[in-house]
């Protein structure tokens, strides 16, 4: 189809139904508007919604933005400042493992710099959304192991724009080391001056944005974030990074609250389209060649997500079943990695990264809250041993 606003109109129906049939079983929706896009793209046989990912792509890059600004509006300095070095070493800990893993993976698969390093973001990174979401479900918010997990997933977020930021030169292919490091230099530049900006001017954003007429603050912000993202990529940094930064500036002025409830169903919307676009670009006939790369992954991140959790539980003082709680929670991989695959296929890398980022997705998107919902089970067989010390340390204060 060549219309656009039919593709577009398409997109947010298919994404919107078969998110309906996921929910109604308790799985989240992100890998199934990506679902969606795979079967109504045009790599797959009936229906063709959309025919190129062109037509709906300035659309996705609204829904990366607006799903990245929400988050910096949820994101507090206080909150990472005041975990401290536990905070430091467990989240550490996490990324560590993690990321490790996912660039041995990618060297051991056979794949390039450029790919193993994509793949340790992907396998690196939970996903907020669905991480919070799960918590809410199992009713794990009051747990005392929450604060850690949550600690956890700030942390990541915060390393995540770092991340990116170093990722930009390596996938565009900087030529010597003197390149790549004014690439990362004049980002880091830029993220520096956001965050000048906000210690030192969300006042003035504030007075900005602020309007009593809902309709013209929601005007006024939506058109801030996609301004920075723009500005953002000049700079050689990515929109998505752009707009999480405005969103840390905004949360910082009066009207944060406002914009927080005002942006969900906007940002709800669009992020669907971005991720329904993602899945236009999946070709099913490649998933199985990385099947068994996918498989691989997935028991080497539940494997590292358990130890990670051990990690940490013995780090804050907490128990078995807290760590088994911790572990399986944080398996959840969902927009931040989609983010990286879209930008590493943005890139012309492996074109196996699609396929083996979304059924990775897919996969942890069942398996997780599957995993997290019995991690008594988990908590039976792990050694008393490995957290005696830590808890009588504690009760000895």
């Amino acid at each position: 189809m060549t219309n656009e606003l039919i593709a577009l109109g398409g997109a947010f129906v298919a994404a919107g139904l078969l998110a309906r049939l996921g929910g109604r079983i308790g799985l989240p929706t992100i890998p199934f508007f990506m679902a969606a896009g795979i079967i109504t793209g045009p790599r797959t046989p009936g229906l063709v919604l959309v025919s190129d990912e062109v037509q709906i792509e300035l659309f996705a890059s609204v829904g990366l933005i607006l799903l990245l600004f929400h988050l910096g509006l949820e994101f507090s300095l206080g909150d990472l400042t005041s975990g401290g070095t536990k905070l430091l070493r467990a989240g550490g800990s996490y990324l560590v493992l993690h990321m490790a893993g996912g660039l041995v993976l990618g060297f051991l698969m056979g794949w390039g710099t450029k790919e193993s390093f994509v793949i340790a973001g992907v396998v690196g990174i939970s996903s907020s959304a669905i991480v919070t979401k799960l918590l809410v479900e199992l009713k794990r918010l009051a747990n005392r192991e929450t604060g850690m997990i949550l600690g956890i997933i700030v942390f990541q977020d915060v390393f995540m724009a770092l991340y990116l930021a170093m990722l930009q030169p390596i996938l565009r292919g900087a030529e010597g080391a003197g390149e790549m490091l004014f690439e990362f230099g004049r980002a880091f530049l830029f993220l520096i001056v956001l965050l000048a900006i906000t210690r030192y001017g969300a006042r003035y954003v504030g007075r900005m944005l602020d309007s009593e007429d809902d309709e013209l603050l929601t005007v006024l912000f939506v058109g801030f974030a996609i301004l920075i993202g723009g500005i953002a990529e000049e700079f050689g940094v990515s929109n998505a990074i752009g707009a999480l930064m405005a969103g840390l500036l905004v949360a910082e002025t009066s009207v944060a609250p406002r914009v927080e409830r005002l942006v969900l169903p906007l940002r709800d919307a669009f992020a669907a389209v971005f991720f329904f676009a993602f899945g236009l670009t999946i070709d099913p006939g490649e998933v199985s060649s990385v099947a068994v790369i996918v498989g691989i992954a997935v028991v080497a991140t539940i494997a590292m997500s358990v130890l990670a959790g051990i990690i940490g539980a013995r780090v804050y003082g907490f128990g078995k079943r807290a760590a088994a709680n911790a572990g399986l929670t944080l398996l959840g991989r969902g927009e931040f990695s989609l983010i990286l695959a879209t930008f590493a296929v943005a890139a012309g890398v492996d074109a196996r990264i699609a396929p083996f980022t979304a059924l990775y997705v897919l996969v942890l998107a069942v398996l997780g809250p599957l995993l997290a919902s019995e991690s008594h089970l988990l908590a039976r067989i792990l050694p008393e041993r490995l957290f005696e010390r830590r808890i009588s340390a504690i009760e000895g204060m």
